[in-house]
């Protein structure tokens, strides 16, 4: 079960600039990967601080669409906020942007586990 904490609302956010880390090399441009990546981190860290001690939000799902391209040097923000909770299971909505313009969107669920050590 996801802790009282954790109700739809819940928003997170993550940017990083594109450099020669993150590109596509095949095209020079910001990859969907690392896309996806920073639209994952976005949504952990919109729940991480509702989380219980030992407890983890595991990525389950994506469903993303890459919409247009970003250039080495450009800055890109993902945002996520939290839509719906089921037990353990979280479904964001989440979007990517380079400056005004939308490059990515879609839906990312996590689970809540707490991990055996």
């Amino acid at each position: 079960m996801a802790s009282p904490g954790i109700a739809p609302g819940l928003k997170g956010q993550k940017q990083t600039l594109v450099c020669e880390h993150n590109v596509a090399g095949h095209v020079g441009k910001f990859s969907t990967p690392s896309m996806i990546q920073l639209m994952e981190q976005a949504s952990s860290i919109g729940v991480a601080d509702q989380l219980e001690e030992g407890q983890v939000s595991v990525g389950i799902e994506v469903n993303i669409r890459h919409l247009a391209a970003a250039d080495i040097g450009a800055t890109i923000v993902a945002h996520a906020e939290l839509v719906e909770v089921d037990r353990n299971r979280l479904t964001f909505n989440v979007v990517a942007y380079d400056a005004d313009k939308k490059i990515g969107e879609g839906t990312h669920k996590r689970a809540i586990i707490t991990p055996r050590g």
